[in-house]
């Protein structure tokens, strides 16, 4: 047997180096070089694979099964393809081995379907099964953390959707490494997307996340998949989250929304109702804006807290929002809208949980900062959306016809937007206002 060489490799970008440094070499990160065991490679036999025209491929090239989730579907892009490899990531305890459980249960109708878990064992899969009230007697069960002998069996099943809780405890016999270190990751999911493609097995990945909320593992575990999904939960919530950041099949950045009842999932088919308070909507400091999350509007509702700083640094905290985004509107209000908060703690929220990361909330959120430092409610359902330049312009966002139309079925009957994105025709119902500068914003909003 050749003798296993010991090398260390990055975390982030997944070069090898034969020493130790501070630094990786090729992606400049520091402290990410860890230490791992090679063995000399196994000889596998070739398939002697031949090319296909394009022509020759199955007429159902479209197909995809649903997952008995309409917001899970929507943040797969419309349903889950065979031969896809989902990678789903979230913090311990976060409900990714029950909604996977779920969607199984689910599938089992038209697909067969393997659960292969590495951290739990049957009785506990059954007993969760049986607390969420599911039917799934006919869902093959495997708890086991050899790679090889987890294909073997979902092959011989005949598993069409194949789910892996979790990868960090899936181990390759040819590799003498720990479970969860980088070369296991990498060899563990580079196996299983040749299964899911050579075969068209889907493949669902449970992965485990890092005090940063990222992904355990090196980076390129994440370009190897198509679909990476993040769980975004707030404690003090009751609802939670899944983001889209990669999809090879849909929009990234979308997101689905489910709420968590005692018998598991349940999905939340009018994600901006939970994010809107009608009772503190009308009050100074709170304004509605519309975020464009995927492929959809959301109405949010974006409140602000101005209050007498107590001593020499003011508090900037954002919660929601980028918060060095902050700074940057208040300098602009400064400067361009007649108004000195600098002195003052300046306290930013999105209502729900929800993180924005577009400019298209930095209007609502300036109008909310001057709504409360003045303490005047702004007009009553009135929404806004824009970005704001240094230059105090007020620039037009993307689909601002789309934003502005499904504010109107919610209801609202007024509307600041950049002049850029006002309607040829206007919907039913709701007045909309163009400005162009930030001082016509504020005049317009009270």
């Amino acid at each position: 047997m050749a003798k296993a060489k010991k090398a260390y490799v990055c975390t982030e970008c997944g070069a090898h180096s034969v020493k130790w440094a501070g630094q990786c070499p090729d992606c400049l990160v520091w402290n990410t070089l860890s230490e791992t065991t090679f063995s000399a490679p196994v000889s596998v036999a070739r398939s002697g694979a031949r090319t296909q025209r394009l022509d020759e491929l199955p007429d159902d090239m479209e197909q995809r099964h649903g997952t008995g989730f309409g917001e899970f579907d929507r943040v797969l892009g419309g349903g889950l393809v065979p031969g896809a490899v989902v990678l789903l990531g979230g913090d311990p305890g976060v409900g990714k081995s029950t909604l996977l459980q779920q969607v199984s249960a689910s599938l089992i109708a038209d697909l067969p379907v393997c659960y292969a878990t590495g951290e739990e064992s049957l009785r506990q899969i059954g007993q969760r099964s049986l607390r969420l009230g599911l039917d799934a007697s006919a869902m093959n069960l495997l708890a086991n953390t050899s790679i090889e002998n987890v294909l073997e069996q979902a092959s011989r099943c005949g598993a069409k959707v194949l789910v892996i809780d979790s990868i960090q405890t899936m181990t390759c016999e040819h590799l003498p490494s720990a479970p969860g270190s980088v070369a296991q990751l990498r060899e563990s999911v580079s196996r299983l997307v040749q299964f899911a493609k050579q075969n068209e097995v889907s493949v669902f990945v449970i992965g485990h996340v890092t005090k940063e909320g990222a992904i355990a593992g090196p980076r390129v575990v994440e370009h190897m998949v198509d679909t990476v999904l993040y769980f975004e939960s707030d404690p003090a919530s009751r609802y939670t989250m899944i983001r889209s950041v990669k999809n090879r099949f849909g929009a990234s950045g979308e997101i689905g929304v489910f709420a968590m009842t005692e018998t598991g999932f349940r999905e939340v088919n009018n994600p901006s109702a939970i994010f809107l308070s009608r009772d503190s909507v009308n009050e100074p400091g709170s304004i509605v804006s519309v975020a464009w999350e995927g492929s959809r509007a959301l109405l949010v509702e974006i409140q602000a807290l101005v209050a007498d700083g107590n001593s020499n640094y003011p508090k900037r905290l954002a919660q929601g929002v980028d918060q060095n985004r902050i700074a940057l509107l208040l300098a602009v209000l400064q400067r361009h809208g007649d108004l000195a908060i600098g002195n003052e703690d300046v306290f930013v929220n999105v209502v729900g949980g929800l993180r924005i990361a577009e400019t298209a909330v930095d209007l609502p959120t300036l109008l909310a900062i001057v709504s409360s430092f003045r303490d005047r409610a702004c007009a009553e359902r009135l929404i806004c959306f824009g970005e704001i330049g240094l230059a105090g312009e007020i620039r037009p966002v993307r689909f601002g016809t789309e934003r502005i139309a499904a504010a109107a079925k919610q209801g609202f009957t007024q509307a600041i937007v950049p002049a850029g994105n006002v309607p040829k025709q206007l919907p039913d119902g709701i007045k909309v206002t163009g400005v162009r500068r930030l001082s016509e914003a504020m005049d317009a909003a009270w």
